[in-house]
Formats: C-alpha cells, sequence, structure tokens
C-alpha cells in the first residue's frame, strides 16, 4: 500500500468519525427527556418558541435551546409576617403562607422576575387592605372568610404571571402588648358580669321556685278545708235531716251517744283510773242505751 492510499484511508476515517461525533452531537443536543414534574421553555434565536412537556422531546440542534426548566410542583412560600392595622385602630401582626402552583412557564419566566417575592409581595398588600375594613373581633371571628377573599384576590392579581393559587393561611394573629393586656381586661370583666348574671338569673330562679312551693302549700290547705267544711256540712246536713224526720229524740240519741263515747275513751286511759260520773250522766246513759234498744 502506497503512501498516498495510506493517507487517503486515514482521511476518510477521521471524516467518517467526525460525522459521527457530529451524529452524536446532534442526537444530545436535538433529544430532550422531560420529567414529569417538570417544563422545558425552548427558545429559537434568544426568542420563545415553545414549551416541551414531559417524556421525548425533539429539538433543532444550534438552531433551538432549552432557557428555562421550571418546576411544576406545587410550592410554598416561606412564612411571611407583615403589621396590619384593623378599622377600630388596633395594630396586629399577621403571618401567612401560601401555595401555588406554575401552570404557564412561559408567562413566569418572562413577566416576573422573582416570582417568590412577587407574590409575598402581593400577599402582604392584600392583607393590609382586607384587615383595614375588619374590626378586630371581625379578624379573629371571620378567619376563613378572611383567608378566602386573600386567596381570591391573589388569584385575580398573579393571573398575567401563570400561576395558580392552591392555598392560602393566616396561620397566626398577634397584638401588641397593651392591647393584648386591655383584651384580657376586657374578658376579666365580661366573665364577671356573666358569673353576676348567672348568680341573679339562678336566686330568681329560687325565689320563684320558692314561691312555687309556697302557692302550692296553700293551695292543698285550702283543699283540705274545702273537704273538712264540706264534711262537716255533710254530718250537720245529715243530724238536720234526722232531727227533722224524728224529732227531738233523735237529738238525745246523737248527744247522749257521744257522752257515751267519751266516757269510754277516759276510762282506756292508762294506769289505774278512777272515774265519777254524774247522776245526770248516769241518766243520760240509761236514756241512751233506752233508746238504742228500742232501735234494735
Amino acid at each position: 500500500m502506497t503512501e498516498d492510499q495510506i493517507l487517503s484511508l486515514i482521511s476518510a476515517n477521521i471524516l467518517w468519525l467526525l460525522l459521527a461525533i457530529l451524529a452524536i452531537l446532534v442526537i444530545f443536543r436535538g433529544l430532550w427527556i422531560v420529567p414529569q414534574s417538570e417544563q422545558y421553555v425552548v427558545e429559537r434565536f434568544g426568542k420563545l418558541y415553545k414549551v416541551l412537556g414531559p417524556g421525548i422531546n425533539l429539538i433543532v440542534p444550534f438552531l433551538d435551546r432549552v432557557a428555562h426548566r421550571i418546576s411544576i410542583l406545587e410550592r410554598q412560600l416561606p412564612t411571611a409576617s407583615q403589621d396590619a392595622i384593623t378599622r377600630d385602630n388596633v395594630l396586629v401582626q399577621v403571618e401567612t403562607s401560601v401555595f401555588y402552583r406554575i401552570l404557564r412557564p412561559e408567562k413566569t419566566v418572562y413577566r416576573i422576575r422573582d416570582v417568590d417575592e412577587a407574590i409575598a409581595t402581593t400577599v402582604a398588600g392584600i392583607v393590609r387592605a382586607e384587615i383595614g375594613r375588619m374590626d378586630l373581633d371581625e379578624v379573629q371571628s371571620n378567619r376563613d372568610q378572611l383567608i378566602s377573599m386573600i386567596k381570591k384576590w391573589v388569584e385575580d392579581a398573579v393571573g398575567d404571571w401563570g400561576i395558580d393559587v392552591t392555598r392560602a393561611e393566616i396561620l397566626d394573629v398577634n397584638l401588641d402588648q397593651a392591647t393584648r393586656e386591655a383584651m384580657l381586661q376586657q374578658l376579666n370583666a365580661e366573665r364577671a358580669r356573666r358569673a353576676q348574671v348567672t348568680e341573679a338569673e339562678g336566686q330568681k330562679r329560687a325565689i320563684e321556685l320558692q314561691a312555687d312551693g309556697e302557692l302550692y302549700a296553700a293551695e292543698q290547705a285550702a283543699k283540705a278545708r274545702r273537704v273538712q267544711a264540706d264534711a262537716e256540712a255533710y254530718a250537720t246536713g245529715v243530724v238536720a235531716r234526722a232531727i227533722a224526720e224524728n224529732g227531738l229524740e233523735a237529738a238525745q240519741y246523737q248527744v247522749a251517744l257521744k257522752q257515751v263515747e267519751a266516757m269510754g275513751a277516759m276510762g282506756q286511759g292508762s294506769g289505774n283510773q278512777t272515774v265519777i260520773v254524774p247522776a245526770q250522766a248516769v241518766e243520760a246513759f240509761a236514756n241512751a242505751f233506752s233508746m238504742l234498744k228500742g232501735r234494735m
């Protein structure tokens, strides 16, 4: 093999090697595999050309280049704290946290330089504005409503940046020491007032129950007296009818019977007793026994 043939063979091999290297470079620069959690922004001659989604993508080597690799995972801004003044002139310190996702990376990279700082600044301004429309009690009691309003306003403000605000949170609302002491005094006064009201209501209820008990007792006593009066009236009526039907004899019989019952009760007392009976009583007994025997 001559020297010229050897040089020709070497040149051919070098050419093939260069072509192989060029093919490898073309494949390497033109074939892109994008992860599921990212999107790539491609520029052609320095201008936005297209956005590569997850999977295998092809671009034109040396003409196109991947300028930005954007994560589309949900992000959380660092906890931010900003001062705000409520409608009733109370200074509060609000701690907030915002979660967001990038949906249109071509808008995010070309319309805003520092997206985290821009969102944090927007949230701070919206929080101050919304709290300025509310009293302190409303801020503390309507926190869910305040969070919803902040999220809505933030979404409207960052809509042109290709961002979706997924969640906004108010972690804490802190007060200055003077306001805390004033609120504590107010709380203690309210507790004392409630205790006094509860005690007064308890005393009122006790008086009402006592009055109800006395009224019930009076009603029962009146009923008892009415029953006793009815019974006495009935007995008197019975005696009156007996006298009307039997005349004086029935009345004497009743009187004699009562005397016999009284003497019997005296004789049944405890111990040895001696009962002196007047002659008139003996005569009354005899009359009663005779009347009783006559009725039998």
